[in-house]
């Protein structure tokens, strides 16, 4: 069995000490993934931005608020750990200047600046240990197959977990596995447990123990 990481909801960037980026995941796909690979016999740690969702008490809950955060605790949890399975959502910007006071109103419109936060994902991909693998999502509205499959490699995942936005709040999703090579390997759909519990025969069916394996 394994030790996996599992990175769920979203993450915030606050703009002033009472203001933020955000995005309305739920955290309701990373239960699903943590109660399904329990129930495989694995271990869990759960990364978990700000959800209103509770994490089956097997699990080693990490709570965050930051992309940032989520990194580094991710880093160094996967240190520890044979796979990752990055299903959170972290927020892809955030503000250059963060406001020391709440932003009053001016009656003007109001320029943000923007900076790219860092791709956790890729982050522990290229750095992984060949004997450590990784999962990625993909939540995608237009060229859905070619955006995923250039996700994949540019994030150096094993496989990668093809879905649309309606997932973000909805208690079921319609999902799509593809490996290296491009190859859907899997699709499933219905309540994420459901769908959670497909992910994982994929990961335990390819990725699992895979070290050990004779070529």
């Amino acid at each position: 069995m394994a030790k996996i990481l599992i990175t769920s909801g979203p993450t915030r960037q606050y703009l002033d000490p009472v203001r933020y980026l955000t995005n309305s995941s739920s955290g309701k796909m990373g239960v699903a993934l943590c109660g399904a690979a329990l129930d495989r016999g694995h271990r869990v740690v759960v990364v978990s931005g700000p959800v209103n969702v509770e994490y089956p008490a097997e699990a080693e809950r990490i709570d965050v608020v930051t992309t940032d955060e989520m990194l580094e605790a991710s880093r160094r949890a996967f240190a520890d750990c044979d796979g990752l399975i990055g299903a959170a959502a972290p927020c892809d910007y955030r503000p250059r200047r963060v406001a020391e006071q709440k932003i009053a109103k001016t009656g003007q419109p109001l320029q943000l600046e923007l900076e790219e936060t860092v791709d956790i994902v890729a982050t522990l991909g290229l750095a992984k240990r060949i004997d450590q693998w990784t999962v990625g999502f993909a939540l995608e509205t237009e060229d859905p197959r070619f955006r995923a499959l250039a996700k994949l490699e540019r994030k150096a995942c094993d496989l990668i977990v093809l879905n649309g936005p309606q997932a973000m709040t909805s208690e079921t999703n319609e999902i799509e596995i593809l490996d290296r090579t491009g190859t859907v390997i899997a699709v499933a759909e219905g309540p994420k447990r459901r769908v959670a519990d497909a992910i994982l025969a994929e990961i335990d069916r390819r990725l699992v123990g895979r070290e050990s394996r004779p070529s």
